[in-house]
């Protein structure tokens, strides 16, 4: 073969490959638009508890007016950018809900909301769930530890200068971290819940979203807004991390996708300057109710959720 038929057929080979680059180029850039473009049609139906309702957020929207849902929660925030129609879009949160409410009616106090996942179809295309706080007692947590904070600082007659846990003590006496315990049975729930999802909705992507930073990192940064013990922030925060993984190990085993908002959080506690919170302390200095995300907080939360589901 001469030099010029060599150089020829290289000429030709290298065309070839280069072609066939291009073809995949497009054609993976095709498939991730066509991805996106799937996503963006729906129907997408939001599922979850007070952190995915946006109670006090304003405008309240939706029935039945007790679950306190929000025209600006992150799931309206959501559907919006990704161009859903009202049609496309359906929001069942509901502030209280515990996992149990996603297969049975909930009663509030203004309303019963019906059981979240008869809101889910065949036709379903995009599923979030943020929930898990109320089956272990978060909320309540935090309000015992607030009073057991107060009483604790004004007899110890100090401040933030030790790392005493006295409202920690309560939930690990007798050697047994009753917490570490209700947050497994939550975890034994939830997967019967996602594969209850997965049965209802087929061919429904899922996203199971976790809890934003709530408190800081120290106890140290926590004063009248949030009055409790150093020691029992720490041990606050760490069963919020428990409840985090847990959700995410959860998510990943049923074949779902976990939204880590925890990350991207940090340092918008309920305990940081009210300018950049996303957490509001016991006295909101913005619309949201004391110790839930705000609208910021919302707006963190979606963020963070667009960007997994767009990945």
């Amino acid at each position: 073969m001469g030099p010029l038929a060599r150089t020829g057929m290289g000429v030709a080979l290298a065309c070839g490959v280069l072609i066939t680059a291009v073809s995949i180029g497009q054609s993976a850039d095709s498939s991730a638009k066509t991805k996106v473009k799937e996503i963006s049609k729906g129907p997408y139906v939001a599922l979850g508890d007070s952190y995915t309702s946006g109670p006090k957020i304003p405008p309240q929207t939706g029935t039945p007016a007790g679950c306190d849902r929000s025209g600006r929660n992150y799931p309206a925030l959501v559907a919006k950018e990704l161009g859903l129609k009202a049609a496309d879009f359906r929001d069942v949160s509901c502030s209280g809900a515990t996992i149990s409410d996603l297969t049975t009616p909930q009663s509030t106090g203004n309303g019963t909301n019906p059981a979240q996942l008869s809101a889910l179809t065949t036709d379903t295309r995009l599923v979030t769930l943020g929930i898990g706080g109320n089956d272990i007692g978060f909320s309540s947590m935090i309000t015992k530890c607030v009073g057991t904070g107060t009483l604790f600082k004004l007899a110890e007659r100090i401040t933030d200068i030790t790392d005493k846990a006295p409202c920690a003590e309560k939930y690990t006496s007798g050697g047994t971290d009753k917490v570490a315990q209700k947050i497994r049975t939550a975890g034994d729930r939830l997967t019967r819940a996602l594969n209850e999802i997965q049965r209802r909705a087929p061919d429904a992507r899922v996203y199971v979203v976790g809890y934003p930073s709530i408190l800081p990192a120290k106890g140290t940064h926590c004063g009248r807004g949030l009055p409790i013990a150093p020691g029992d922030v720490t041990f606050l925060r760490q069963k919020q991390q428990e409840l985090n993984t847990m959700l995410g190990e959860r998510a990943r085993a049923a074949g779902a996708t976990y939204v880590d908002t925890f990350t991207p959080s940090a340092g918008h506690d309920a305990c940081s300057p009210a300018a950049t919170r996303w957490i509001e302390p016991l006295k909101p200095s913005s619309p949201a109710a004391m110790v839930h995300p705000n609208e910021r907080g919302e707006q963190g939360m979606a963020t963070a959720v667009l960007s997994t589901v767009k990945s």
